[in-house]
């Protein structure tokens, strides 16, 4: 006789519209309410400047050039870029097993602030909204470059991410081609719109919000949640609320409200480990194509590998890389202990 099917209980696949991918959930693998440590790490207090860091205002970066004075946002181009401004001639022969074509772009660094010690969740809203208001800048500036055609904004937060710099920043790669990843996400959202007439993640944050079993924070314009075919243990997204194709469709307001729901997010992720809480977390909107795209809604991915201590993170490994992404604790599971988590800062130097 067959049992009935429980997704709290039993393994399963999740679809994801937006990659149009499936997720295995094994739910059985950690069958109790979450797991994880809470013990407290002690973390190094860093000094608000650093006379050795090259993002510190007026210091000496490795190309020699020196940083301005700064205070708040500052941009510079990356000394070193994965992408090249240059405008190359290529006439290489096609092939169907070696196609390649040069690809033209340009890196930048955002520093968020000069204080050397800050992360996003130590920072004023408004200094926030400030590193939004660059954002906003950038894409417009680096959009309506004729061989630009996508701009990307990220940033990768602590070491296990990667990140060798502690100072708070993010980087933008503007580029010729729409990405891999976004192309994908682009030809789903627009599927998805020419069949229905709406946005799919209109659509998907009210459902969302009528469920309220993923979502963790929301106000007026934005809600953060934990997408239902989430991989990483605790990845969440923030959606506007109302279709936005793109950061320059917001008004002070909306951006006010997107700093103000970062803050408290990554404050969130902080306090559930006590510890500075390592991510990559990057914004998908239209491209700078010069094309229409009623399709795109803005949102804004949060990829943290923290699994169930500050010490112990979730690899992608074996079956992963070899089938198709899986996790054990549900999304339900991950939501429900972040929504619980509080919005001020448990202890800011983790000691």
């Amino acid at each position: 006789m067959k049992s009935s099917f429980n997704q709290k209980n039993h393994p399963h696949r999740r679809y994801n519209p937006l990659l149009d991918e499936w997720i295995l959930v094994s739910p059985q693998r950690a069958n109790r309410p979450w797991q994880g440590q809470t013990e407290k790490t002690s973390g190094e207090q860093l000094p608000s400047h650093d006379p050795n860091c090259y993002l510190c205002s007026g210091n000496v970066r490795i190309n020699g050039e020196k940083n301005p004075d700064y205070k708040g946002v500052f941009v510079f181009d990356n000394d070193f870029g994965s992408l090249m401004k240059d405008d190359v001639e290529f006439s290489g022969e096609t092939s169907d097993f070696f196609l390649l074509k040069p690809e033209r772009g340009i890196n930048r660094v955002i520093c968020f602030s000069e204080n050397h010690s800050l992360t996003l969740p130590d920072m004023e809203v408004n200094d926030i909204k400030a590193v939004v208001d660059v954002w906003q800048k950038q894409y417009e500036e680096l959009g309506n470059l004729d061989y630009i055609n996508h701009v990307q904004i990220f940033e990768n937060k602590g070491q296990v991410m990667g990140c060798s710099n502690p100072h708070p920043h993010g980087q933008i790669w503007a580029q010729s081609s729409i990405p891999s990843i976004v192309l994908k996400t682009q030809e789903n959202l627009k599927r998805y719109f020419e069949k229905n007439g709406t946005s799919l993640l209109e659509d998907y944050v009210k459902k969302e919000l009528e469920a309220d079993e993923r979502v963790i924070l929301e106000n007026e314009d934005f809600a953060a949640l934990v997408p239902f075919w989430a991989i990483w243990p605790y990845e969440t997204m923030i959606v506007s609320k109302r279709k936005t194709e793109n950061l320059l469709e917001f008004s002070e307001e909306q951006k006010l409200s997107l700093a103000s729901i970062i803050k408290d997010l990554t404050t969130k992720y902080d306090n559930l480990f006590n510890t500075s809480f390592p991510y990559s977390a990057g914004i998908h909107q239209s491209p700078t194509d010069g094309k229409s795209h009623p399709e795109w809604h803005f949102h804004m991915h949060f990829y943290p590998p923290l699994l169930r201590s500050a010490e112990v993170k979730k690899f992608m490994v074996g079956y992963e890389m070899l089938a198709e992404a899986q996790r054990d604790i549900t999304p339900e599971q991950s939501a429900e202990v972040l929504k619980s988590l509080s919005c001020t800062k448990n202890n800011k130097n983790f000691d």
